[in-house]
Order: structure tokens, then sequence, then C-alpha cells
């Protein structure tokens, strides 16, 4: 009658929006100024100016069949050709249009790359901790999933990658800026990783690629992204507009294939074979074209900065351990008890919202959202303050 592998995928609710529908059902109850909801990664800070201006512009000149109409399935070439020409541009990578799929969002980008790639057997290298939903797309595409931890300050491992590198493996997924632990990769552990993944490629005489996902790069606060494709040929970048436009509810990205990538044409027409197996073919047409005058902007970083700033010091000061975030807009917090979900239940009896790690892909932590309104943080410091006495820490 049914798919069952689809009924119980769908049954099994993220524990972040478990969290989140809780804290809606207290808010009825106690009062939403009352609730300190930190679970999602939803942007709070309004989307530039330019999204605005941009789409009034486009309603003004466009004529309603052609702004609301299907575009090409790959999307509608001018933008395909803009974000080609920025990224040639700003990475001196010299990007393609014809390499460039437009797609709904990270989400999209990323399951599309993985069904791309994906050949029985496969085995796809995530760092851990990492955002959840990389299990179930690599996994329904028919790959495997290979955890490799990251190290204290979360930063890549290079010998335990290394380690875990064999003739099975397809792909190595980086997210730089991370979520959950707001890190970002430098150049050298980059240029570190390049080394070991062409060595390897030697090896076993096929590319490993990596899958650059990259929602966060414009979110970050002093650090450098390096882009991946000018340091290893044989990446595949998953971009999406959500955070850095505060767009998330739009559903806008795309897939960048390096030119300079062993087969990309190949690897294009299997992207492409994706969308079109999966449905996601012609992404939506208004923000495509929106976001192709936006490249490379961002809402208002700095309100990400002081609430990091605000957040991080009165935790830290309290007596909980968290290492300062360079990108993003998360805290990945240490629990004071060992069982982290244990600990985000007592957390609730100060009406505060966090998310345990184990679904991240490591215990002991909990997550803990900046992307949230200022003045809900400073509600909120009393409670961690009588959290944390109730932990036993100073």
């Amino acid at each position: 009658m049914l798919n069952k592998k689809m009924q119980k995928l769908g049954e099994e609710r993220s524990v972040i929006r478990e969290i989140f529908e809780y804290g809606n059902q207290r808010a009825k109850q106690i009062g939403r100024e009352n609730v300190y909801d930190f679970s999602l990664g939803n942007p709070s800070v309004p989307a530039p100016d330019g999204v605005r201006q941009e789409i009034e512009h486009l309603l003004r000149e466009l004529p309603s069949e052609k702004l609301h109409g299907y575009t090409s399935a790959a999307g509608a070439p001018e933008v395909r050709q803009a974000v080609s020409d920025y990224i040639t541009a700003t990475f001196g990578v010299p990007m393609r249009p014809e390499l460039i799929y437009m797609t709904c969002g990270a989400a999209a980008s990323l399951t599309v790359t993985f069904h791309a790639l994906a050949e029985e057997g496969d085995e796809f290298i995530v760092l851990t901790p990492c955002f959840p939903e990389y299990n179930v797309f690599i996994k329904q595409a028919g790959g495997k999933v290979v955890p490799v931890c990251t190290d204290s300050n979360f930063h890549i491992d290079i010998p335990a990658l290394a380690a875990a590198i064999n003739e099975h493996t397809k792909a190595v997924l980086v997210n730089s800026p991370n979520n959950p632990t707001g890190a970002v990769y430098g150049e050298e552990e980059l240029k570190a990783l390049a080394s070991l993944l062409t060595e390897k490629s030697k090896q076993y005489k096929k590319p490993i690629y990596i899958i650059a996902d990259e929602p966060y790069r414009e979110l970050t606060y002093g650090a450098k992204v390096p882009y991946i494709p000018a340091l290893y040929p044989s990446t595949i970048v998953c971009y999406s507009f959500s955070k850095s436009l505060s767009l998330a509810g739009e559903r806008i990205g795309y897939i960048a294939v390096a030119p300079a990538c062993e087969g990309s044409e190949e690897i294009f027409s299997a992207v492409c074979g994706a969308g079109r197996s999966l449905g996601y073919v012609c992404a939506p047409a208004l923000f495509q074209r929106v976001c192709a005058k936006l490249l490379g902007q961002s809402g208002d970083i700095h309100a990400y900065e002081r609430n990091r700033d605000l957040l991080y010091n009165a935790l830290t000061q309290a007596g909980f351990t968290c290492v300062l975030p360079q990108g993003a807009f998360y805290l990945f917090m240490q629990s004071p008890l060992e069982n982290a979900t244990a600990f985000c239940e007592m957390a609730k009896k100060h009406e505060l919202l966090l998310v345990p790690s184990d679904s991240f892909g490591i215990k002991g932590y909990v997550r803990i959202s900046t992307c949230v309104d200022y003045e809900m943080i400073k509600r909120s410091l009393p409670a961690f303050s009588a959290l944390a006495k109730e932990c036993g820490l100073k």
C-alpha cells in the first residue's frame, strides 16, 4: 500500500523541529515573551533593501508571463551567466554558465549532487558534528555515510580523515562556516585536505570529490572563507541564498561544478539528470532573477555578531564552556551533564529551548541559535544563570 521506508522517514520528526513546535505550544500557555527559543536556524535580520528594490524593479519591467513563467530546467541563462561571472571575478576561478545549475535552496543542491554522484557501494565522508539531514540526503541517494570527527576546536582532523578514506570513498562533505559549531576552515587546513585527497585520488586511480556546502559563506566575523575550487579542482559547490539574504522560505540556491574538475561536463549532465528524476527543475523564477542582482551581499552581519558576543560572554561567565564561533549563527556549548538530552530537558524548566548534539553526530553538546531577537537574549540571561547554578557551575 505504501512505501514503508518513506512513511518511517516522515514519522521520524526532526529533533530541532520538535523543540520548535514545543516552543510554539509553550508560548500559547505562558506568552511568547517568556519562552527563550534557541532551536531554529531561521535568519532574524531583514533581507537587504536591495531584495525589495529588485522585486519592485522586476515587477515593473518584466511582463508577468516572463517573470513568473518557466525558465530553462537548469535555470534562466542570464542568471547562470551572472553567477558564473561573479564566481570568476570574486574567487579567480574561471567558471562557465554551462556548469551552473539553479536549485530550490541548499537541500535541493545537496540532494541533487548526492544523486548525481552516488553509485552502488559509494561512501561519503561527513565531518562531524554536522547538519543532521546530511544523513537522510546521502542514504536516500544510495550512498553510505562515513562520519569522521573534527578535532577539539571543531577543525579538520587530517590523520582521522586519512584513516577513513578507502577505495569506496566518493566524496568528502565540507561545510564552512559550519553548522552547528560556527568553525571556519582556514586556507592551510584546506590545502592539507586538498593534498590528502590528491594523494588518495592517485592511489585509488579515481577522483575523490569535495562537496562544499556553503549556505553561510557571507556570515563571518572577521574570518576569511577560502573558495575550495581554487584550492582543489575536484569540487562541487552547493550554495544557498537562504542565510546570507534572509530568504530561507524562498528556497533558492545553485550548484557550481568546478571547471577544472575531472569530467566536469559529465558531472553536470548527471546533476541535470538527478534534478530531472527528483523533480528539482526550474527553480523559482522570480527569485532566480532577484538573487542574480545581489550576489555576494548579505543582511546585517553585525546584528548576528552582537548576539554572538552577548550570549558567548554571558555563558562563559556563568561557567559554561563553548568555542567562540567564527561564522554562521550558532553557539556549540558543552553540556555540563554527560547526557545532553537530559540537560536540554533541565533547560526547559527554565523555558530555555536548546538542541542536544546527538543528531549532529556527537554527544555531550548543545546547539544554541544566535539568529534570534537581541532583546530575547537579554531576557534569557537570568534563566541561563539559574541553569548554571542548578548544574553546579560557578
